[in-house]
């Protein structure tokens, strides 16, 4: 699993994907229930990093990713609304797993709808939150203002992140591969906090 977001994986991925590839990419981990094996923090880190490189633009490259998560989160919360509460029982397969939108829905229910702006930094909950906030039938006003805000952060913040490093680190790129499984651990953490703090009460 961690081979594809290996640092020599990850940028050549995105030189040969460009900008399209990237808006696609980020789409489909935000707005359908299968993208949540999708790299999404670490791709954002890399953007940014090939960006202070001269690879790509930051400003373009923020621009897409923005647009793509808030509009891949809004049509995620489409089929949930759409789909509605029977999506529980739906049987188990390769791109779906119960489990995990189980997880969504309990993160959803312990922080309510600011739930659609944590859950942009943990993976996987990034992916279902939505869906669980249109099978919870929640306003669309109040959650697309959350996830306008959420997706402001998430794609300003990790990818300027990376674009700032590549500037004040030089051969920043070299350590890319230990610098994306400290995020990718990090971005675990808020949810094993959750789940010992579940166990403690």
């Amino acid at each position: 699993m961690f081979e594809l977001f290996s640092s020599a994986n990850l940028i050549e991925l995105i030189k040969v994907i460009g900008y399209f590839g990237i808006f696609v990419i980020i789409f489909a981990e935000s707005g359908l229930f299968f993208g949540f094996f999708l790299p999404g923090d670490s791709l954002l880190f890399t953007v940014g990093l090939l960006a202070s490189q001269g690879f790509l633009d930051i400003y373009l490259s923020i621009f897409l990713i923005f647009i793509a998560a808030v509009i891949g989160d809004s049509v995620g919360y489409a089929f949930g609304k759409r789909v509605g509460p029977k999506i529980f029982y739906k049987d188990d397969s390769f791109f779906f797993n119960k489990n995990n939108l189980i997880k969504a829905k309990d993160f959803y229910e312990k922080h309510g709808t600011k739930t659609i702006i944590i859950a942009r930094f943990i993976p996987v909950i990034r992916t279902l939150a939505p869906i669980v906030a249109g099978v919870g039938e929640m306003k669309y006003k109040k959650f697309i203002s959350y996830n306008i805000i959420g997706g402001f952060i998430w794609s300003f913040g990790v990818t300027l992140a990376g674009y700032y490093l590549g500037i004040l680190v030089s051969g920043a790129d070299k350590y890319l591969f230990p610098i994306i499984l400290i995020i990718i651990s990090t971005s675990f953490i808020p949810a094993i906090w959750e789940y010992f703090k579940s166990k403690t009460s």
